[in-house]
């Protein structure tokens, strides 16, 4: 059975667990301090979370007032969309399903509100197989790549399809 995938309003949520474990996870997701991370629980279409926040995920609709260079990079490219900006798996927490759990709470919510996809970017350097893999899984394909972080980070820009319903 699923581990129950809880959302709600940003005062919901431990922000200091989050900001721990997004910080663990740095060189995945980019280093937040607190205030950076509650403006982005403000602004996020989606937060959610497994557990005592044994994982979690922030997407942004393509509306969001986010100025990080990957999630401009797909809004050049995109007029409506769901970008996840980080999902977060403790390595306490990892093999139990959790971040294709919060995926498939995603693609829900996303379909129903009308999107018809869902974008991220993976690391390719430094490179990140793990997150690659799970990405092919849940069926993303690529469909760019850059280099950012003034040439520290390349990464590959990523599409999951979905049918919208509503």
């Amino acid at each position: 059975m699923p581990e129950p995938i809880e959302r709600g309003p940003p005062a919901a949520v431990n922000e200091a667990r989050m900001l721990a474990l997004n910080n663990a996870h740095a060189e995945q997701t980019s280093l937040l301090d607190a205030a950076r991370l509650r403006q982005m629980l403000e602004m996020a279409f989606r937060v959610a979370t497994v557990g005592a926040l044994d994982a979690f995920l922030i997407a942004f609709d393509q509306d969001a007032a986010y100025a990080s260079p990957n999630f401009l990079w797909l809004r050049a490219r995109h007029d409506r969309f769901v970008y996840v900006d980080r999902i977060v798996t403790a390595p306490e927490a990892r093999g139990r399903g959790l971040a294709a759990g919060l995926y498939g709470d995603l693609f829900e919510a996303a379909a129903d509100a009308g999107h018809d996809r869902v974008l991220c970017e993976v690391n390719l350097l430094p490179p990140n197989p793990g997150s690659d893999a799970f990405h092919a899984r849940m069926g993303f394909t690529e469909i760019g790549r850059a280099t950012t972080a003034d040439g520290a980070k390349t990464v590959r820009y990523l599409e999951r399809l979905l049918r919208a319903s509503g």
